[in-house]
């Protein structure tokens, strides 16, 4: 089955904070959409975009969502970024585009959920609630209420990507947390996120019902803590392999610009957050930033292959 991963790319020029596409056969290795150039230009808000999120509505076409954030434009001249002003001044947008086909995109919009204490609206995901017909969109923010200070994930639901309900906090702790990634398998409800401390890493945690209490993983935090640099990974992303396993996708970004990117983890089925790293069967062009992977359709594969000339 082919695969689409949606994504940006970290670099120190505006072109890298746009939405990137990338294309495989088999979920393991990736090939560039469009020559690695991107296939959505921001023209609104920030100008720039990051933590992009796609998703296949169930009456028909697609959606795409990002922070509406150039970080880039944030830079000092040392390329210095100050992360306190962002969370504080960022916009309380987030940056909407729709397609029907995967190739031919809606004008971007920029999503306001009505709250003017909100920082800035990071890593949207969208989680589709079966049950009730409706999708339910998560992100990190601050509040005003505390100074910006502590990140907690809020959501709001919608049917339609036009009319949305009024946020409200999805899953907090003491510290704070952020880059929240839903999914159901079973009858299990998974969330994995990001501590920021105490300590600084991915997280895993289970519930039976969508807003019901989540019960911690201790051991995949165990797992997590034998990584090199725990702290350095972020923006959990999974998706189910051909051969039914699963796969999650953690963003490592200590290292240089050009090094940064996605490491896979893979367990033998989905549900089991028994994962592992798994970085010598998978290969990509350049390294993904921050993003989501759906699953398309050979039609759609080859529609994209062909549009943009992949090699």
């Amino acid at each position: 089955m082919p695969y689409l991963f949606v994504h940006f790319r970290e670099k120190l020029t505006i072109d890298g904070e746009q939405v990137y596409f990338a294309l495989s056969r088999d979920g393991y290795n990736w090939e560039s959409v469009n020559g690695g150039e991107p296939v959505i230009t921001c023209t609104k808000g920030e100008l720039g975009c990051r933590d992009i999120e796609i998703v296949r509505l169930h009456t028909g076409g697609f959606v795409i969502l990002a922070t509406d954030l150039c970080i880039v434009n944030r830079m000092d001249e040392n390329y210095n970024v100050d992360w306190k002003k962002v969370n504080s001044s960022g916009s309380k947008c987030l940056s909407m585009w729709r397609s029907d086909d995967l190739v031919s995109f809606s004008e971007q919009e920029l999503i306001y959920f009505g709250r003017d204490d909100f920082g800035c609206l990071w890593a949207p995901e969208v989680f589709f609630d079966e049950d009730n017909e409706v999708y339910l969109i998560h992100w990190g923010s601050t509040v005003s209420e505390d100074d910006y200070s502590h990140m907690s994930i809020y959501c709001c639901k919608t049917k339609d990507f036009k009319t949305f309900t009024e946020p409200e906090l999805f899953f907090s702790k003491d510290n704070e947390i952020l880059d929240s990634h839903l999914v159901k398998a079973g009858d299990t409800y998974h969330l994995f996120y990001k501590n920021s401390s105490d300590p600084p890493m991915n997280m895993h945690a289970t519930s039976k019902s969508l807003f019901g209490e989540y019960k911690h993983d201790e051991k995949f935090e165990d797992y997590m803590s034998t990584l090199d640099r725990p702290g350095s990974y972020e923006a959990p992303t999974t998706y189910e392999l051909p051969d039914g396993r699963w796969c999650l996708m953690l963003d490592f970004f200590g290292c240089e610009k050009d090094k940064m990117g996605f490491v896979p983890f893979v367990s033998d089925k989905v549900g089991n957050a028994d994962l592992r790293m798994c970085k010598e069967n998978f290969s990509f062009p350049y390294g993904f930033k921050h993003g989501g992977v759906i699953e398309i359709t050979q039609q759609e594969y080859d529609r994209i292959k062909s549009y943009y000339n992949v090699k």
